[in-house]
């Protein structure tokens, strides 16, 4: 998979950018501040139709623009494939080789990207929320119907909370639309659960190969889904059905207290253990980034063995703040079989002697040289 070529209009601070490139490494040099993340965004955005920066679609647009426009070129190995998004304050709109999409998620998916940026190390060690958020991005563009699933389940989700605000403002009796909340909460949320662990199962198994590589084989690293439902005990549906139903009733007394949703897929993390040890906790500044990369690495691997294909891999000033050994680890996992974009403010922070087939572009106020 490649982007050959990507056109953006009124995108960030790029009021116009026309980029050809037929190079498998592509660096992207310039000071801070001068739009060279927003091109890597770009290309996050055309693969996902969302950000990984922000959830504010409008921040997309150039100040006093309508819209922002990106379009890009990507090879497969079965043709090229047209993509076309339109990004405005009313919604977005997608094209596949100039075909409307009416669902984003038939847009999602034609184009996979890893994204690596100094802020994923709060994947390891930062919040929940952030872990979630991972998980979700990363499965969304293999498993298109599982970000319907989400958006469902956010949707159940807020109405029920609403729900509980009103019972706990003392609205009346409302227990009879409680559980038809429940039912749907549950519904959904099995099937989030379900395909988070599948995916953390196959991640592991890339993960875990990888992080030994790098540390010579002194660190196993373990991902583990730290869900309210045993998902040991049955991956059947209607056990987990029948768990979550028993699940919410545990805690009802509590929801109608706090007017919250307190158990359900919102609310599970991802743990990762390196030596049996919680990485988030006692894992060293070293290990902790250790893992980080472990797991992009991983995910470059898993997203070749779900789609056939492998990625376009986005390094957001990462190299930077790898040391020799683990950027030439990263180096080696994509030379010559993933397309590469590279962001850093100085062509020196990168070993341009291991690269092959690579082209630099100097960025500058909204420009590319």
């Amino acid at each position: 998979m490649k982007v050959n070529s990507l056109n953006l209009r009124h995108y960030r601070n790029y009021e116009k950018v026309d980029f050809t490139t037929s190079h498998m490494v592509n660096i992207f040099v310039g000071p801070n501040a001068q739009g060279k993340t927003n091109l890597l965004e770009s290309i996050y955005v055309l693969a996902l139709t969302k950000s990984h920066r922000t959830h504010q679609d409008k921040e997309l647009i150039q100040w006093d623009a309508p819209h922002a426009h990106l379009q890009g070129d990507v090879e497969k190995k079965y043709g090229t494939v047209h993509l076309d998004l339109t990004v405005s304050q009313q919604g977005k709109k997608a094209k596949l080789n100039g075909l409307e999409q009416k669902k984003l998620s038939n847009f999602i998916g034609a184009l996979n990207v890893v994204m690596f940026a100094p802020e994923d190390l709060e994947i390891v060690k930062g919040s929940p929320g952030v872990r979630r958020r991972f998980l979700d991005m990363e499965i969304g563009q293999v498993h298109p119907a599982y970000l319907y699933d989400l958006s469902q389940y956010q949707k159940v989700l807020a109405q029920r909370n609403n729900l509980l605000k009103q019972m706990f403002a003392g609205g009346g009796s409302h227990a009879s639309m409680l559980e038809v909340w429940n039912e749907q909460l549950v519904q959904f949320g099995i099937k989030i659960v379900k395909k988070r662990q599948s995916f953390i199962k196959k991640l592991q198994i890339w993960a875990e190969k990888i992080h030994s590589g790098i540390t010579g084989g002194q660190e196993r690293l373990e991902i583990r889904y730290d869900s309210a439902l045993d998902l040991s005990q049955s991956e059947d549906e209607t056990v987990l059905f029948d768990q979550f139903m028993i699940k919410l009733s545990q805690v009802r007394e509590q929801e109608l207290r706090r007017a919250v949703t307190l158990v359900g897929p919102h609310r599970d993390d991802l743990l990762f253990f390196i030596n049996g040890k919680e990485a988030q906790t006692f894992g060293s500044q070293g290990q902790q980034r250790t893992t980080a990369l472990s797991l992009k690495l991983a995910e470059i691997e898993l997203i070749h063995e779900e789609v056939g294909e492998y990625p376009i891999l986005l390094l957001d000033d990462v190299l930077s703040e790898l040391d020799r050994y683990r950027q030439t680890q990263l180096i080696e996992t994509f030379q010559n079989k993933v397309q590469t974009f590279i962001t850093t403010t100085g062509i020196e922070s990168v070993d341009l002697a291991k690269l092959d087939d690579a082209a630099v572009f100097q960025v500058r106020s909204g420009g590319l040289i």
